[in-house]
């Protein structure tokens, strides 16, 4: 069978079992039971394709993901995320627009603690557009800030989506963490810009109010006791990892190790608490072991009918420059993601694109982070980005979904930003990872 009619098959059998509203995992399972049939002997080949996939679950790199999530769900479930919260809202002062800062620098700080970008939308969302809007901000500038934030928790460590894709993609899981640092930072402050800059053209979209100043001696005892201590953790999971003194695995048992001991000093570690966070993490550790299982062997596949390696011969006889075939592939992915969720994008190119990019001699930790940004990016691209529906559940009634777009695409416009300044400085996404080695 010739390769685009095997990669049309595969791709076919994938998207009817989508279609009828077969979950992504066991839609590629399925797929891959069919096609282990065809295209590899019958039973003798789904036997082979098993034995592989279960050869993939037994990966030590797969660590780092029920750790990162039990340590997020810890730190939401004990509310030691929202008291690091609480404190950077507190010391922010009367700076015009204060809320929408506090949005960007507290969600920020959440969503690397939690490392879940709905948990983060959602938490945000229903805690802080009731009060923005009770305080007479516009909507844009209660809702925006909170969709840009949530996507932050994609690509600032310990980011479960970013060890999913390294694992998938078979690059260096540590490395990949920590190159989202520097990217994730500078999106945080080309936000706050953002901020600005429509508090300048527009005062009443985020009008002041009168607080009660605090004390110099309060605001040190709020960063010692409610702020460092949360970041701390964070910190100590990139340093252990950039010294070389622990594996992503060890670091991300260490990072929740640091939350369990944080709730038990704080005092809010309850055994409800605990017994949320542990089934919280396993639920999506079981879903990430499923894809990985169906991605891994779904490879296979591809190279053993020979698809892959024919797109790939396909793609580069175009003689097109490098940059175009990177431009077409994030648009590619920008189009998946407004009608597909993250996951199931990834399950289905990353086993093109990531042998694509090698043959383009793009570096791979840097082909990684531009992949998270454009899955940060479709997280909230009209019309079907799922945070954009996380808005629509936890905002206050009345709000449609047309000023959820609006207030969107300032952010969306940031992220594609700092796409156009990793193409022309990808030292900012390399040279950390490069301490490592």
């Amino acid at each position: 069978m010739e390769w685009y009619l095997a990669l049309a098959f595969l791709l076919a059998l994938i998207l009817g079992f989508m279609a009828v509203g077969t979950p992504i995992a066991l839609a590629f399972l399925a797929a891959n039971v069919i096609g282990a049939w065809y295209f590899m002997g019958g039973q003798s080949g789904i036997i082979q394709m098993l034995n592989n996939g279960f050869g993939a679950l037994s990966s030590f790199s797969l660590v780092p993901i029920p750790l990162f999530l039990l340590m997020g769900e810890l730190f939401f479930r004990t509310g030691l995320g929202m008291k690091m919260f609480n404190a950077i809202d507190q010391l922010m002062g009367k700076v015009p627009g204060r809320l929408s800062y506090v949005t960007v620098v507290g969600g920020t700080g959440f969503s690397t603690l939690s490392g879940s970008s709905m948990g983060s939308t959602a938490l945000m969302g229903s805690l802080l557009v009731p009060e923005m809007e009770r305080r007479g901000y516009k909507k844009h500038m209660a809702i925006g800030p909170i969709l840009g934030t949530g996507g932050l928790a994609i690509i600032i460590p310990p980011s479960a989506l970013a060890v999913l894709l390294a694992t998938l993609a078979k690059i260096d899981i540590g490395a990949l963490l920590i190159a989202g640092i520097v990217p994730g930072l500078l999106l945080a402050g080309l936000y706050m810009a953002t901020i600005w800059i429509q508090t300048r053209l527009d005062p009443s979209a985020a009008p002041a109010y009168d607080l009660e100043p605090i004390p110099l001696q309060a605001k040190l005892r709020l960063i010692l006791t409610d702020i460092l201590p949360m970041i701390s953790v964070m910190i100590l999971i990139v340093m252990l990892m950039l010294t070389g003194f622990a594996t992503p695995s060890e670091a991300a048992a260490f990072g929740a190790l640091g939350a369990i001991i944080l709730a038990f000093i704080y005092r809010c570690m309850s055994w409800e608490a605990f017994k949320l966070s542990v089934t919280g993490a396993l639920k999506v550790t079981l879903m990430a072991y499923l894809i990985v299982f169906g991605s891994a062997t779904f490879s296979q596949l591809l190279a053993f009918s020979g698809a892959s390696s024919g797109l790939i011969q396909w793609s580069t006889g175009f003689d097109l420059a490098p940059i175009l075939m990177l431009l077409a592939m994030f648009a590619v992915l920008l189009v998946l993601g407004t009608f597909m969720e993250q996951i199931s994008i990834m399950m289905l190119t990353v086993p093109f694109f990531f042998p694509l990019a090698q043959v383009l001699g793009f570096d791979p930790i840097w082909f990684g982070i531009i992949v998270l940004l454009a899955l940060e990016i479709s997280f909230s691209t009209p019309p079907l980005g799922l945070l954009l529906f996380v808005m629509k559940g936890v905002a206050p009634k009345g709000t449609t979904m047309r000023e959820i777009y609006s207030a969107a695409i300032p952010y969306i416009l940031c992220s594609m930003l700092l796409v156009a300044i990793l193409i022309v400085f990808p030292a900012l996404a390399t040279w950390l990872p490069g301490m490592i080695g």
